[in-house]
């Protein structure tokens, strides 16, 4: 349930679901042993201790903990809040976490299961199987990914034995995982870590998201009447200048917008001033166009995301549809889809023609704001390349000698009932986006295009 961070992505991703209201204190129905739909997870909740135990059909390895803050309300480590809702009966309930969308089923079970009641073996061939059986029950694109799982497991398997090194152990799982080229993918341990993006894009780093935003910053924002940072940097808004009334708005990620070990509750209050500052009733009555600049975004909290998708509309509906794969040995089994919805936000809203930027480093977070923009009333349009492809939760499995497996396990579904895992949102126009050449011709082909889609638009 923790936020994890790998390599590809600059800024964290959301690894829980988030909640309904929290249930009166002591009520029936909350303290007890529950398994999750889903997500090889069973929950402990005890007098003012949550416990995390992480399972699958071969294992149980204890996970994170998180303390009472409030009526059903539990607090990691790391500052999430996550709250438990009974259900209708005292057989369910639901759980959530402050920072993403959506809640998670909860189905009350008598006991722990057996596993979790022995202390896991740490040798190289239980790690081994843990991480096959993580994979196995879980991720659900290795059809769509073209890779036969039960071949790596046949394959690398007879490599591990009662000698084989961490080192070696590492390089094995990265092996393992290296052809889904999924940048929600990660092997970890300690400082070292595994993790790639789709072939053909560039990962967000910090490095080129400094690099971009001197670039725009000189190249498409000289002369503008009006620009400003804010949330530590992470969002930029300009007047646009000569341009009949356009505003440009740069996202960099869904969270970062305070201090690292600051509460999620901190950065939507940082988002809140910025939105609060940047969709004036003046602004929101004279802007004819907004450009959203996405093409560099290493992603975050989806709720961020869906907060201001609430600030672009006069209208409720759907952003998405959320659900996990939800069988050890069926992918194609999910829990019932559960529908995201945008409702308009109080105060000024902007709910004219928007144009959204992006590219192969939009990712995670930063695809879950585009998809929550398609369906979107008042008329949005994609120009730039394809977004990175990943969209899930991230799951964090520790293994039993200390490693840690970092997979999605759900799927983000528009009204079709499609996914964009793997290919990622699609552009309606489609232009260059940061490449060498256009660096080195002083272009901004896809930001050029928004201006003029959106001049012809006004």
């Amino acid at each position: 349930m923790r936020t994890v961070t790998a390599t590809v992505l600059t800024l964290a991703l959301a690894a829980a679901a988030a909640a309904p209201a929290a249930a009166s204190p002591g009520r029936p129905g909350i303290d007890g042993v529950w398994r999750m739909d889903g997500y090889g997870t069973v929950l402990s909740l005890h007098g003012d201790t949550l416990q995390e135990f992480q399972t699958t059909s071969v294992s149980c390895v204890e996970g994170e903990a998180a303390r009472r803050t409030g009526p059903g309300a539990y607090t990691t480590d790391d500052g999430t809040v996550l709250t438990v809702r009974p259900g209708p009966d005292q057989d369910r309930a639901t759980l959530g976490a402050d920072s993403s969308v959506g809640h998670r089923a909860l189905r009350r079970i008598k006991e722990l299961p057996s596993d979790c009641t022995r202390p896991t073996p740490k040798d190289a061939r239980t790690s081994f199987d843990v991480f096959w059986h993580s994979f196995a029950e879980n991720y659900p694109f290795f059809a769509a990914k073209g890779v036969d799982w039960q071949d790596m497991r046949d394959r690398y398997r007879p490599m591990v034995h009662k000698d084989t090194t961490r080192k070696e152990l590492f390089g094995i799982f990265s092996d393992m995982v290296r052809p889904l080229y999924d940048a929600h993918v990660a092997v970890e341990d300690g400082d070292l870590v595994f993790a790639q993006a789709r072939p053909g894009t560039e990962v967000p780093t910090e490095s080129l998201d400094t690099k971009v935003k001197k670039f725009v910053v000189e190249r498409d924002l000289k002369g503008a009447p009006y620009r400003q940072d804010f949330a530590n940097g992470r969002i930029t808004y300009a007047d646009l200048p000569g341009s009949a009334g356009q505003g440009y708005l740069r996202i960099s990620g869904f969270g970062g917008y305070t201090s690292e070990d600051a509460p999620y509750a901190a950065h939507l209050a940082a988002l809140d001033k910025a939105l609060d500052t940047i969709l004036t009733k003046d602004r929101t009555q004279r802007l004819k166009g907004l450009i959203i600049d996405l093409r560099i975004n290493g992603g975050g909290s989806d709720a961020l995301g869906i907060h201001i998708a609430e600030r672009l509309t006069d209208k409720p509906y759907v952003a998405y549809a959320k659900r996990a794969r939800n069988h050890p040995t069926d992918p194609g089994r999910h829990t019932r889809p559960e529908p995201i919805r945008v409702a308009p936000a109080d105060g000024p809203r902007y709910t004219g023609p928007i144009a959204v930027l992006t590219g192969g480093s939009t990712v995670s977070a930063g695809e879950t704001f585009t998809q929550a923009l398609i369906d979107r009333p008042g008329g949005t349009i994609r120009i730039g390349r394809p977004t990175q492809g990943v969209f899930s939760d991230v799951m964090e499995r520790n293994l039993p000698n200390g490693m840690t497996a970092i997979l999605p396990n759900e799927e983000f579904l528009n009204r079709s009932g499609r996914t964009y895992d793997g290919s990622g949102v699609p552009p309606h126009l489609t232009e260059p986006v940061f490449t060498k050449e256009e660096f080195a011709k002083k272009r901004d082909s896809a930001f050029d295009r928004a201006v003029s889609v959106l001049r012809n638009k006004g």
